[in-house]
Protein backbone atom coordinates (compact mmCIF):
# COMPACT_ATOMS: atom_id res chain seq x y z
CA UNK A 1 0.00 0.00 0.00
CA UNK A 2 2.82 1.99 1.21
CA UNK A 3 4.73 1.56 -2.37
CA UNK A 4 1.28 2.43 -4.37
CA UNK A 5 1.29 6.01 -2.54
CA UNK A 6 5.01 6.42 -3.08
CA UNK A 7 4.64 5.73 -7.21
CA UNK A 8 1.24 8.02 -7.01
CA UNK A 9 2.84 10.66 -5.48
CA UNK A 10 5.97 10.66 -8.07
CA UNK A 11 3.39 10.44 -10.66
CA UNK A 12 1.28 13.67 -9.71
CA UNK A 13 5.03 15.29 -9.20
CA UNK A 14 5.44 14.45 -13.00
CA UNK A 15 2.65 15.81 -14.00
CA UNK A 16 2.29 18.73 -12.06
CA UNK A 17 6.21 19.51 -13.42
CA UNK A 18 5.12 18.62 -16.71
CA UNK A 19 2.26 21.38 -16.68
CA UNK A 20 4.66 23.89 -14.97
CA UNK A 21 7.21 23.12 -18.12
CA UNK A 22 4.12 23.28 -20.48
CA UNK A 23 3.42 27.43 -19.08
CA UNK A 24 6.85 27.96 -19.15
CA UNK A 25 6.58 27.81 -22.63
CA UNK A 26 3.74 29.23 -23.27
CA UNK A 27 5.04 32.30 -21.65
CA UNK A 28 8.57 31.72 -23.48
CA UNK A 29 6.83 31.84 -26.80
CA UNK A 30 4.59 35.25 -25.76
CA UNK A 31 8.41 36.58 -26.19
CA UNK A 32 10.06 37.06 -29.53
CA UNK A 33 14.01 35.06 -28.97
CA UNK A 34 15.64 37.84 -29.17
CA UNK A 35 13.83 39.57 -26.29
CA UNK A 36 14.16 36.54 -24.34
CA UNK A 37 17.87 36.03 -24.45
CA UNK A 38 18.49 39.61 -24.48
CA UNK A 39 16.94 39.81 -20.79
CA UNK A 40 19.38 37.14 -19.24
CA UNK A 41 22.21 38.92 -17.26
CA UNK A 42 24.09 35.31 -16.70
CA UNK A 43 24.92 31.88 -18.42
CA UNK A 44 23.67 28.34 -17.04
CA UNK A 45 25.25 26.22 -15.06
CA UNK A 46 26.07 23.37 -17.20
CA UNK A 47 29.08 21.83 -19.30
CA UNK A 48 30.05 24.32 -22.18
CA UNK A 49 27.83 23.59 -25.38
CA UNK A 50 27.21 25.27 -28.67
CA UNK A 51 23.31 24.58 -29.60
CA UNK A 52 22.41 25.20 -33.58
CA UNK A 53 24.58 27.07 -35.88
CA UNK A 54 26.25 29.98 -35.50
CA UNK A 55 23.20 32.40 -36.99
CA UNK A 56 20.40 30.20 -35.60
CA UNK A 57 21.16 28.67 -31.79
CA UNK A 58 22.17 29.48 -28.58
CA UNK A 59 24.93 28.38 -25.94
CA UNK A 60 24.81 26.77 -22.26
CA UNK A 61 27.87 26.62 -20.03
CA UNK A 62 29.42 30.01 -21.20
CA UNK A 63 32.02 31.91 -19.44
CA UNK A 64 33.44 35.50 -19.94
CA UNK A 65 36.31 36.87 -20.74
CA UNK A 66 37.31 39.12 -18.57
CA UNK A 67 37.39 42.69 -18.85
CA UNK A 68 40.64 43.45 -18.28
CA UNK A 69 44.10 41.05 -19.25
CA UNK A 70 47.58 41.93 -19.40
CA UNK A 71 47.23 42.01 -23.41
CA UNK A 72 43.39 42.84 -23.96
CA UNK A 73 40.60 44.93 -22.55
CA UNK A 74 36.41 44.09 -23.31
CA UNK A 75 34.80 46.69 -25.12
CA UNK A 76 31.41 48.43 -24.60
CA UNK A 77 30.99 46.04 -20.97
CA UNK A 78 27.14 47.56 -21.11
CA UNK A 79 26.05 45.22 -23.45
CA UNK A 80 26.73 42.47 -21.60
CA UNK A 81 28.48 40.39 -24.73
CA UNK A 82 31.78 39.12 -23.82
CA UNK A 83 30.31 35.25 -23.19
CA UNK A 84 31.88 33.05 -25.03
CA UNK A 85 32.58 28.93 -25.43
CA UNK A 86 35.51 28.64 -23.23
CA UNK A 87 37.67 27.29 -26.64
CA UNK A 88 36.66 30.54 -27.61
CA UNK A 89 37.94 32.79 -24.96
CA UNK A 90 41.07 30.81 -24.59
CA UNK A 91 41.85 31.45 -28.17
CA UNK A 92 41.06 35.63 -27.63
CA UNK A 93 44.06 35.39 -24.71
CA UNK A 94 46.12 33.49 -26.82
CA UNK A 95 45.92 36.23 -29.95
CA UNK A 96 46.02 39.19 -27.52
CA UNK A 97 49.53 37.83 -26.66
CA UNK A 98 50.29 37.12 -30.64
CA UNK A 99 49.25 40.57 -31.33
CA UNK A 100 51.34 42.46 -28.57
CA UNK A 101 54.55 40.43 -29.96
CA UNK A 102 53.26 41.78 -33.51
CA UNK A 103 53.46 45.87 -32.37
CA UNK A 104 50.02 45.92 -32.24
CA UNK A 105 50.01 48.11 -29.46
CA UNK A 106 50.11 46.22 -25.76
CA UNK A 107 47.32 44.29 -27.34
CA UNK A 108 43.68 43.99 -28.96
CA UNK A 109 40.16 45.36 -27.68
CA UNK A 110 37.48 42.92 -27.81
CA UNK A 111 34.25 44.00 -28.93
CA UNK A 112 31.04 42.07 -28.98
CA UNK A 113 31.19 37.87 -27.95
CA UNK A 114 27.73 36.27 -27.21
CA UNK A 115 25.04 37.05 -24.75
CA UNK A 116 25.43 35.22 -21.22
CA UNK A 117 23.20 32.27 -23.21
CA UNK A 118 23.55 33.13 -27.03
CA UNK A 119 20.66 33.51 -28.87
CA UNK A 120 19.75 36.17 -31.08
CA UNK A 121 20.67 39.94 -30.02
CA UNK A 122 17.99 42.90 -29.72
CA UNK A 123 20.14 45.25 -32.07
CA UNK A 124 23.21 44.23 -34.21
CA UNK A 125 24.89 40.73 -35.45
CA UNK A 126 22.85 38.16 -36.83
CA UNK A 127 25.55 35.63 -35.79
CA UNK A 128 27.16 35.29 -32.62
CA UNK A 129 24.61 32.86 -31.04
CA UNK A 130 26.66 29.88 -30.17
CA UNK A 131 30.11 31.37 -28.62
CA UNK A 132 32.38 30.96 -31.35
CA UNK A 133 32.47 34.27 -32.42
CA UNK A 134 34.17 37.22 -31.90
CA UNK A 135 34.77 40.98 -32.69
CA UNK A 136 38.40 42.47 -32.58
CA UNK A 137 38.54 46.34 -32.94
CA UNK A 138 40.81 47.84 -35.35
CA UNK A 139 42.26 50.01 -32.49
CA UNK A 140 44.96 48.43 -30.54
CA UNK A 141 44.74 48.30 -27.00
CA UNK A 142 46.35 51.54 -25.82
CA UNK A 143 49.31 51.62 -22.93
CA UNK A 144 47.04 53.77 -20.31
CA UNK A 145 44.18 51.25 -19.43
CA UNK A 146 40.70 52.55 -21.00
CA UNK A 147 38.35 53.44 -18.29
CA UNK A 148 34.43 51.97 -18.38
CA UNK A 149 33.53 55.41 -19.51
CA UNK A 150 36.15 55.22 -22.46
CA UNK A 151 35.02 51.70 -23.65
CA UNK A 152 31.74 52.97 -24.01
CA UNK A 153 32.39 56.31 -25.68
CA UNK A 154 35.41 55.43 -27.62
CA UNK A 155 34.82 55.50 -31.27
CA UNK A 156 35.46 52.96 -33.60
CA UNK A 157 38.70 53.83 -36.57
CA UNK A 158 37.44 53.03 -40.15
CA UNK A 159 40.01 51.51 -42.11
CA UNK A 160 38.29 52.71 -45.43
CA UNK A 161 38.71 55.74 -47.56
CA UNK A 162 35.90 57.13 -47.72
CA UNK A 163 36.45 59.50 -50.24
CA UNK A 164 36.69 56.67 -53.02
CA UNK A 165 34.55 53.60 -53.43
CA UNK A 166 35.51 50.10 -51.03
CA UNK A 167 39.04 51.40 -51.03
CA UNK A 168 41.58 51.26 -48.04
CA UNK A 169 42.71 54.05 -46.33
CA UNK A 170 46.61 54.48 -46.93
CA UNK A 171 46.91 56.36 -43.97
CA UNK A 172 45.28 54.35 -41.37
CA UNK A 173 46.54 50.96 -42.89
CA UNK A 174 50.13 49.51 -42.25
CA UNK A 175 51.51 46.01 -42.48
CA UNK A 176 50.94 45.29 -38.70
CA UNK A 177 47.00 45.40 -39.79
CA UNK A 178 47.76 43.07 -42.18
CA UNK A 179 49.84 40.47 -40.04
CA UNK A 180 46.99 40.85 -36.97
CA UNK A 181 44.33 39.72 -39.66
CA UNK A 182 46.37 36.87 -41.16
CA UNK A 183 47.65 36.00 -37.59
CA UNK A 184 44.12 35.38 -36.53
CA UNK A 185 43.38 33.29 -39.96
CA UNK A 186 46.47 31.07 -38.74
CA UNK A 187 45.13 29.47 -35.67
CA UNK A 188 43.90 25.70 -36.88
CA UNK A 189 40.87 26.56 -35.15
CA UNK A 190 39.64 29.63 -36.75
CA UNK A 191 37.42 28.90 -39.47
CA UNK A 192 36.47 32.22 -41.29
CA UNK A 193 38.30 35.89 -40.38
CA UNK A 194 34.88 38.28 -42.08
CA UNK A 195 36.87 41.16 -43.06
CA UNK A 196 35.64 44.51 -45.47
CA UNK A 197 36.08 43.36 -49.23
CA UNK A 198 38.63 46.37 -49.45
CA UNK A 199 40.73 44.96 -46.54
CA UNK A 200 40.42 41.16 -48.56
CA UNK A 201 41.36 42.93 -51.56
CA UNK A 202 43.93 45.09 -49.86
CA UNK A 203 45.24 41.40 -48.02
CA UNK A 204 45.39 39.89 -51.91
CA UNK A 205 47.53 42.47 -53.47
CA UNK A 206 49.97 42.79 -50.56
CA UNK A 207 50.54 39.47 -48.07
CA UNK A 208 53.48 37.76 -49.26
CA UNK A 209 53.33 35.27 -46.24
CA UNK A 210 51.38 31.58 -46.46
CA UNK A 211 48.74 32.84 -49.22
CA UNK A 212 46.77 29.67 -48.86
CA UNK A 213 45.18 31.36 -45.43
CA UNK A 214 43.81 33.80 -47.61
CA UNK A 215 41.04 31.69 -47.98
CA UNK A 216 39.81 31.48 -44.15
CA UNK A 217 39.77 36.06 -45.02
CA UNK A 218 36.40 36.09 -45.90
CA UNK A 219 34.67 39.56 -47.07
CA UNK A 220 31.24 41.23 -45.89
CA UNK A 221 29.53 43.92 -45.69
CA UNK A 222 30.71 46.42 -42.97
CA UNK A 223 33.75 45.07 -40.82
CA UNK A 224 36.05 47.87 -41.86
CA UNK A 225 35.99 48.61 -37.82
CA UNK A 226 36.18 45.60 -36.43
CA UNK A 227 37.23 42.17 -37.95
CA UNK A 228 35.24 39.01 -36.90
CA UNK A 229 36.98 35.56 -35.82
CA UNK A 230 34.75 32.77 -36.21
CA UNK A 231 35.99 29.12 -34.80
CA UNK A 232 35.00 25.79 -35.66
CA UNK A 233 32.53 23.71 -33.08
CA UNK A 234 34.84 22.34 -31.16
CA UNK A 235 35.56 18.18 -30.60
CA UNK A 236 32.35 16.46 -29.17
CA UNK A 237 29.95 19.17 -29.70
CA UNK A 238 27.39 16.96 -31.31
CA UNK A 239 24.89 19.78 -31.41
CA UNK A 240 26.76 22.41 -32.63
CA UNK A 241 26.04 22.57 -37.02
CA UNK A 242 29.21 23.38 -38.61
CA UNK A 243 29.46 25.18 -42.12
CA UNK A 244 30.97 24.62 -44.90
CA UNK A 245 34.66 24.90 -45.00
CA UNK A 246 36.45 28.23 -46.19
CA UNK A 247 38.51 27.65 -49.42
CA UNK A 248 42.09 26.10 -48.75
CA UNK A 249 43.54 28.64 -51.19
CA UNK A 250 44.06 32.62 -51.27
CA UNK A 251 40.86 32.88 -54.16
CA UNK A 252 41.84 36.62 -54.83
CA UNK A 253 40.82 35.97 -58.50
CA UNK A 254 37.42 34.86 -57.53
CA UNK A 255 33.97 35.63 -58.89
CA UNK A 256 32.94 35.88 -55.13
CA UNK A 257 35.49 38.56 -54.46
CA UNK A 258 34.67 40.68 -57.77
CA UNK A 259 31.47 40.74 -57.09
CA UNK A 260 31.95 43.03 -54.28
CA UNK A 261 33.13 45.49 -56.72
CA UNK A 262 30.30 45.86 -58.98
CA UNK A 263 27.01 47.75 -58.32
CA UNK A 264 25.06 44.87 -57.54
CA UNK A 265 25.65 44.53 -53.88
CA UNK A 266 25.42 47.77 -53.45
CA UNK A 267 22.14 48.65 -54.84
CA UNK A 268 19.23 50.45 -52.73
CA UNK A 269 16.27 48.03 -52.28
CA UNK A 270 13.62 47.93 -54.92
CA UNK A 271 11.16 50.78 -53.82
CA UNK A 272 8.04 48.47 -52.60
CA UNK A 273 4.58 48.59 -54.38
CA UNK A 274 2.66 51.17 -52.95
CA UNK A 275 -0.99 49.13 -54.20
CA UNK A 276 0.05 46.55 -51.70
CA UNK A 277 -0.30 46.06 -47.61
CA UNK A 278 3.16 46.53 -46.06
CA UNK A 279 4.55 43.19 -44.87
CA UNK A 280 5.24 42.66 -41.82
CA UNK A 281 8.91 40.62 -40.87
CA UNK A 282 8.45 37.49 -39.34
CA UNK A 283 10.12 37.96 -35.77
CA UNK A 284 12.43 34.64 -34.75
CA UNK A 285 10.74 32.93 -31.89
CA UNK A 286 12.07 30.24 -29.14
CA UNK A 287 10.56 27.23 -31.38
CA UNK A 288 12.48 28.17 -34.21
CA UNK A 289 16.11 27.76 -32.77
CA UNK A 290 17.12 24.29 -31.49
CA UNK A 291 14.70 22.72 -28.76
CA UNK A 292 17.84 22.36 -26.11
CA UNK A 293 17.75 26.16 -26.05
CA UNK A 294 14.63 26.21 -23.97
CA UNK A 295 16.55 24.34 -21.29
CA UNK A 296 19.18 26.42 -21.61
CA UNK A 297 17.09 29.57 -21.42
CA UNK A 298 15.26 27.83 -18.01
CA UNK A 299 18.41 26.33 -16.30
CA UNK A 300 19.73 27.57 -13.14
CA UNK A 301 22.70 30.74 -13.39
CA UNK A 302 26.12 30.34 -12.67
CA UNK A 303 27.03 32.56 -10.33
CA UNK A 304 29.00 35.42 -11.25
CA UNK A 305 32.26 34.33 -9.89
CA UNK A 306 32.12 30.91 -11.02
CA UNK A 307 31.41 32.45 -14.40
CA UNK A 308 34.69 34.43 -15.90
CA UNK A 309 37.18 31.93 -17.26
CA UNK A 310 39.85 31.72 -14.93
CA UNK A 311 42.75 31.34 -17.80
CA UNK A 312 43.27 27.62 -17.47
CA UNK A 313 44.88 25.65 -20.57
CA UNK A 314 42.45 24.53 -23.11
CA UNK A 315 43.91 22.34 -25.68
CA UNK A 316 42.35 22.25 -29.39
CA UNK A 317 41.69 19.37 -30.67
CA UNK A 318 43.77 19.50 -33.95
CA UNK A 319 46.86 17.40 -35.74
CA UNK A 320 48.03 20.78 -36.49
CA UNK A 321 50.62 22.31 -34.45
CA UNK A 322 49.96 26.00 -32.55
CA UNK A 323 51.23 28.54 -35.45
CA UNK A 324 53.75 30.59 -34.21
CA UNK A 325 53.46 34.61 -35.28
CA UNK A 326 52.91 35.17 -38.86
CA UNK A 327 55.72 36.20 -41.00
CA UNK A 328 55.67 37.42 -44.78
CA UNK A 329 57.70 35.34 -47.27
CA UNK A 330 56.89 34.32 -50.80
CA UNK A 331 54.75 31.88 -51.37
CA UNK A 332 52.89 31.35 -55.42
CA UNK A 333 49.14 30.02 -55.12
CA UNK A 334 46.67 28.39 -57.33
CA UNK A 335 43.14 30.43 -57.32
CA UNK A 336 39.87 28.33 -58.61
CA UNK A 337 36.73 30.24 -58.85
CA UNK A 338 34.64 31.06 -55.97
CA UNK A 339 30.85 30.83 -55.62
CA UNK A 340 28.64 34.15 -55.40
CA UNK A 341 27.58 35.55 -52.13
CA UNK A 342 24.56 36.51 -51.26
CA UNK A 343 23.81 40.06 -50.22
CA UNK A 344 22.61 40.53 -46.49
CA UNK A 345 22.00 43.51 -44.79
CA UNK A 346 24.86 45.47 -43.09
CA UNK A 347 25.91 44.56 -39.43
CA UNK A 348 24.89 47.43 -36.86
CA UNK A 349 27.44 48.33 -34.44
Amino acid sequence: MKAIRVRSYRLAAAVLLCAALGTTTEAQEAQTAKQLFGSVKLPSRSEPEPLGFYAKGCMAGAVALPTDGPTWQAMRLSRNRRWGNPVMISLLEQFSRDAARLGWGSGILVGDISQPRGGPMITGHASHQVGLDADIWFTPKPAQPLTVQQREDMPFTSMLDKSKFLTVNPKRWSDTHARLIMQAASYPQVERVFVNPAIKKKLCETWTGDRSLLGKVRPIYGHDEHFHIRISCPAGSSDCQKQAAAPKVDDCNSKGLAWWFTKEPWAPAPKPDPNKPPVKPRQVMLSDLPKACAAVLSAAARSEADATYGGRALSYSSDAPAPAAVTATETPAMVPPSEVPLPSSRPQR
